[in-house]
């Protein structure tokens, strides 16, 4: 009985110290702490020391310049240094010498007024917790895609300009911190996605264009600075996620085309064709994506029913059978969130937007 008694309490106290991640269940999310200002639209990167940088975003009609630290051994965030220049829907970059790129994005002010889409860029230094700002691009660009090359250096492509969508692309340089324009891309595009493939060059896939929804897809090769077209998807598609699987090909999940998309498909590098695979449980946008370290793709989250109701679900993507199957919910319905895998397996999910307005709240996925 005194052994028995002496776990429980053990057990409490593990509890009390470490929060629920001690006696977490396997496929399931529990609450973390909270973010100190909500948001939706921010980045996130885990850093070299396991901590994840959350910058920017969007809360109550503004723009934010605020960024947080969130420390996975304590499970709290913490202030770090502000952005230069308030922004949502930029890019975040993890650079090979542990600085994080921040890129482009909207500022709209508290007063209402937009700024608008920004050429500007800079970077968290982890050591110094502060933002310098870097050399700008030459387009400013909204919700546009930033891929870390092999070679180190970060290719930027598409977005918007308020003028339209955009089908130019530059490179940022981390030794010299300037950007150089590169090949555009055949189309122009925004809310697409872009991922890395073993072969070293960029799958561009789907977005929205000036005629509405993109099912084309193209590939950037770096050694040429073009792009070319390949296979299209089996469907339109934007706010959809890409991930690339251990076997080389690339996961198209959900989206949007005239309502929330349930269909997911599979890129194959070699034959550079889209083929449907199995669907997901839920019809989503807007959601997040996270290969897990068992090679399971964490989908979660997002929105749908015609843009009415945000999701609280998730699901796990298994590459294998080519089946979806649930997974534990979160406590939170989010869309526009971001999920971050840590260095433990565990997933970071935080942020986002519900019917509640933008949250502060986060979680962590237990795999």
């Amino acid at each position: 009985m005194r052994l028995k008694f002496w776990f429980s309490t053990l057990c409490v106290g593990l509890v009390l110290a470490l929060g629920c991640n001690a006696v977490a269940q396997s496929g399931t999310f529990t609450t973390t702490g909270s973010l100190n200002t909500p948001r939706d639209s921010q980045t996130a990167n885990l850093l070299a020391n396991g901590m994840v940088l959350i910058a920017g975003g969007y809360d109550a009609g503004y723009s934010l310049a605020t960024a947080q630290l969130y420390n996975p051994s304590t499970g709290v965030f913490t202030s770090t240094g502000s952005l230069n220049q308030p922004r949502y829907g930029a890019t975040g970059t993890l650079l090979a010498n542990g600085t994080v790129l921040i890129a482009g994005g909207l500022d709209w002010t508290a007063s209402g007024g937009d700024v608008g889409p920004l050429a500007s860029a800079e970077l968290y230094n982890p050591s110094t917790g502060k933002f310098t700002l870097t050399g700008s691009m030459h387009v400013a660009r909204w919700q546009p895609t930033a891929t870390l090359l092999q070679n180190g250096s970060v290719l930027i492509a598409g977005g918007d300009n308020n003028n339209g969508e955009i089908a130019s692309a530059e490179l940022y340089n981390p030794s010299t911190g300037k950007f150089t324009l590169t090949g555009s891309m055949s189309t122009a595009r925004t809310q697409h996605t872009a991922t890395l493939l073993t072969n070293g060059e960029v799958l561009i896939a789907g977005g929205s264009g000036s005629s509405g929804g993109i099912a084309s897809a193209e590939l950037y090769t770096p050694s040429t600075g073009k792009f070319a077209l390949t296979g299209s998807m089996t469907t339109v598609r934007y706010q959809q996620t890409a991930t690339l699987l251990a076997n080389g090909s690339v996961l198209i999940a959900g989206g949007y085309n005239g309502g929330e998309l349930v269909s997911a498909e599979l890129y194959t590098p070699s034959t550079g064709k889209f083929a449907l695979t199995g669907s997901m449980n839920a019809a989503r946008a807007l959601h997040t994506a996270t290969l897990l370290a068992s090679g399971e793709v964490l989908i979660a989250g997002g929105i749908s029913t015609g843009f009415t109701g945000e999701l609280a679900s998730a699901e796990l993507y298994n590459s294998t059978t080519g089946r979806f199957t649930l997974t534990g919910s979160m406590a939170t319905a989010r869309d526009s969130h971001t999920a971050t895998l840590l260095t433990n397996g565990e997933v970071l999910v935080a942020g986002g937007f519900n019917s509640s307005g933008d949250t502060a709240s986060a979680e962590l996925y237990h795999p």
